[in-house]
């Protein structure tokens, strides 16, 4: 059987969405705690103050990470409800933290689990496959 068209590109896309699987999984799993950190500030300094108001309020804290003088700013516009219950809030980076990295432990776990099920649904496809039929007539030709 000669392979073109829709057959093989579908066939080599599949194969595709595998390695992209196991790629994107792994690369969940490996990602370490620094850079983690790394992302949360790169993106707390880039998004509008509206929604680091949002995200204070959802998550019950107040700041990014004690670090640097922008915390003190960011402590006094915070409008959270732990604000008023404690003289005291935690700060949004560790609690973004936590939450990113069971987020990413979950999707790294999920996603290395169907691709090595696709790699054994190929595996089981490839053996299975050309076998004669127990109940056929063994004199048969085909």
């Amino acid at each position: 059987m000669v392979c073109g068209g829709f057959a093989c590109s579908k066939n080599a896309l599949c194969a595709l969405n595998v390695v992209y699987m196991f790629g994107i999984s792994c690369s969940c799993l490996a990602i370490n705690r620094s850079k983690q950190t790394d992302v949360i500030n790169a993106s707390w300094w880039v998004m509008s103050n509206k929604t680091r108001d949002e995200l204070e309020r959802s998550f019950d804290c107040c700041g990014l990470f004690n670090l640097t003088h922008q915390y003190q700013q960011d402590y006094t516009l915070c409008t959270a409800i732990c604000k008023s219950r404690s003289p005291t809030c935690q700060m949004c980076g560790e609690k973004f933290l936590k939450h990113s990295d069971e987020a990413l432990k979950i999707l790294g776990g999920v996603g290395l689990f169907f691709s090595f099920t696709e790699i054994l649904g190929v595996w089981l496809a490839m053996r299975f496959r050309n076998q004669k039929d127990p109940r056929a007539n063994p004199s048969a030709f085909l």
